[in-house]
C-alpha cells in the first residue's frame, strides 16, 4: 500500500513539475526574455539552436564601418598631396661659423652665406627654436590633413643646411607647396608679420612666381586670421614682399614662400612667440592657408 502510494505521489509530482516548467517556459517566452532577439543568454530549458541568440556583425566586420572615399576625402582633404616644410635656421649654427659662412648659390648668378644663426629675443628665446617649435606643430596638423610631409632638418641641433640644401630638398620631393617659418629681428618699434614670395628673376618663371603668389595670398590671410597678428608695420605692404635675393626661394622649382611670423624685438610679440598656445594657433593658421592653397 505504501509502495503504491508512493509511486503515486511520485508521479503526480513528476506531473506537476512538468506542468509548471511548461508554464515557466512559455511566460519566458510571450515576454521576450528568452528568444534570440531579446539578446540574452539562451535559456537552461531550452538548449536547442533556436534559443541561441544569432551572432549580430561588429563594427569592424560591418561594410558600414569601412570609410567611404568620399568621407576620407573629407577627413583628409590634402592626401596625394606633398608639403615641404623649412624651420629657419638651426640649433648648431651658431658653433659652427665656418661652416655657416661658406659661400654658397643662391641663385639669379649670386652667393651667399650657406646659413645664419638668426635672432632671438631679449630673454634669449631662439628663432631656430621657434621655427623647430612651429615646424613640428605644422607637420602633425598637416599629416592629420593627409599630407605627405618633408622637413628640410630632422631636430634643433645640428647645422644648416645649407640655403641652396633646403630649396632642393623641397626641389627633390616635387612639393605641391613649400614653406620655410621664420621671425624676425627688426627694430623694437616695429610689429607684425609678413609673407615673402619669389620675385620673377632669372631662376623664377612667370608661372612659378604666380603659383608662389597664391599660395602666399593663402598663407597671408590664414595667418592674420587665426593669429590676429597686425601686418608688418616695417617691410613690405599689407603682409606681402617679393624678393629676389633669398636663396630658399630663387632656387625652388616648387611654390615656395617664406613667413616671417613677427618681431622678435618687440617685447609684445616677444612674449607671444614665446607661448605655446601662440605657437599651436600659429602652426593651425599655416596649415589652414596651405589646405587652402592645395584644394
Amino acid at each position: 500500500m505504501r509502495t503504491k502510494r508512493a509511486a503515486a505521489a511520485l508521479t503526480s509530482g513528476f506531473w506537476r513539475t512538468g506542468v509548471l516548467s511548461l508554464a515557466l517556459l512559455m511566460a519566458a517566452t510571450a515576454c521576450g526574455g528568452a528568444g534570440p532577439d531579446a539578446g540574452g543568454s539562451p535559456s537552461a530549458a531550452g538548449g536547442s539552436a533556436a534559443a541561441t541568440p544569432s551572432p549580430s556583425p561588429t563594427a569592424s566586420d560591418s561594410p558600414a564601418a569601412s570609410p567611404s572615399p568620399a568621407r576620407t576625402a573629407a577627413a583628409q582633404p590634402l592626401r596625394g598631396k606633398v608639403v615641404t616644410i623649412d624651420p629657419g635656421h638651426n640649433g648648431g649654427n651658431a658653433s659652427a661659423p665656418e661652416e655657416i659662412n661658406r659661400q654658397v648659390p643662391a641663385g639669379n648668378g649670386a652667393r651667399k652665406a650657406c646659413d645664419t644663426t638668426g635672432t632671438q629675443t631679449n630673454a634669449g628665446y631662439t628663432e631656430h627654436a621657434f621655427a623647430w617649435d612651429v615646424a613640428k606643430r605644422l607637420n602633425k596638423r598637416l599629416r592629420a590633413l593627409g599630407a605627405t610631409t618633408v622637413l628640410t632638418r630632422k631636430n634643433d641641433k645640428g647645422m644648416g643646411p645649407c640655403v641652396n640644401e633646403r630649396a632642393a630638398i623641397g626641389n627633390e620631393a616635387e612639393a605641391d607647396a613649400a614653406i620655410s617659418i621664420h621671425a624676425d629681428g627688426a627694430p623694437a618699434s616695429a610689429r607684425g608679420f609678413h609673407v615673402i614670395m619669389p620675385g620673377r628673376g632669372s631662376d623664377v618663371t612667370a608661372a612659378l612666381a604666380a603659383d608662389s603668389r597664391r599660395l602666399g595670398l593663402a598663407v597671408r590671410s590664414a595667418y592674420r586670421s587665426g593669429t590676429r597678428s597686425p601686418y608688418s608695420t616695417y617691410l613690405g605692404r599689407n603682409g606681402l614682399d617679393t624678393r629676389t635675393d633669398l636663396g630658399g626661394l630663387n632656387l625652388s622649382t616648387v611654390p615656395k614662400v617664406f613667413i616671417e611670423c613677427g618681431n622678435m624685438r618687440n617685447s609684445a610679440e616677444a612674449a607671444r612667440m614665446s607661448s605655446a598656445r601662440f605657437r599651436q594657433r600659429a602652426a593651425d593658421a599655416l596649415a589652414d592657408g596651405i589646405a587652402t592653397y592645395l584644394r
